[in-house]
């Protein structure tokens, strides 16, 4: 117990360690069969056990891994090209929105997202809507500018995913190679502020060995879900993120 200790970075205790590495299994299997929610789970479990400072650096090291794994076991279904123009948004949405979200209220941030989510799910659309190239981009902008201070903005990607007529598996592939790009960035802005990636080492890699074998459990589950299933479940967990954002937005207002 001792020795298992010693290897934790200072301010987290064994107990609490335990249990995030526990709730990765379940929180990726989440993800890799709904291709989304697992993320903001994991974020919310980390933010009640882990030093306020370290939580988003850690988790996005963790999703990193969760996504690369993901993306691993289910490759041959991710669409490279929505891929690519979501994650050259991400880029821009990074290099020019970072300080002025850190001067947007916190509860405008998370209520414009929860209403975005939810206006793109159950909303209305023109006859004619598509998502394209720009649809793409933009939604890469919208999830670079916020990732670096929300954490989990994976339901962004994921709302606009959902608006396409890709079936199931490339939905949950194609998001997951995004996601891994976008943590990718977050991880490297993160080391170049100066965060200690190094003390949390052993914890990370914990995280990630939990976190692949949920990955496998719920990639397997995926394949096996009735198409109808998989669309019903993914609306429900993207209203369900939308309403939490939308209440923490109202409580964060008060």
């Amino acid at each position: 117990m001792e020795t298992a200790a010693s290897l934790l970075p200072e301010g987290v205790a064994l107990w609490a360690a335990g249990l995030v590495i526990f709730a990765s299994f379940f929180t990726a299997a989440l993800t890799a069969a709904f291709g989304l929610g697992g993320g903001l789970a994991l974020l919310a479990v980390m933010s009640a056990l882990f030093p306020a400072a370290a939580v988003i650096p850690v988790h996005g090291a963790a999703q990193a891994g969760a996504n690369a794994g993901r993306l691993y076991l289910q490759r041959k279904d991710v669409v490279w090209r929505i891929v690519l123009i979501f994650s050259l948004g991400g880029l821009i949405g990074a290099a020019i929105g970072g300080r002025l979200a850190v001067e947007a209220p916190v509860w405008l941030l998370r209520g414009g997202v929860g209403a975005f989510i939810l206006f793109t799910v159950w909303g209305p659309k023109p006859k004619s809507f598509a998502p394209g190239p720009w649809t793409f981009l933009l939604t890469g902008v919208a999830a670079g500018f916020l990732t670096m201070f929300f954490g989990a903005t994976g339901p962004i990607a994921a709302a606009m995913l959902s608006a396409t007529a890709l079936s199931r598996l490339n939905i949950v592939a194609t998001h997951a190679a995004a996601m891994v790009i976008q943590h990718l960035t977050k991880i490297a802005a993160f080391g170049l502020f100066g965060f200690a990636f190094a003390e949390w080492a052993w914890l990370i890699a914990a995280i990630l060995l939990s976190g692949f074998a949920g990955t496998y459990a719920g990639t397997h589950y995926l394949r096996t879900m009735p198409e109808e299933t998989f669309r019903r479940g993914f609306k429900l967990i993207l209203t369900a993120i939308a309403v939490y954002l939308l209440a923490a937005a109202g409580a964060s207002f008060v």
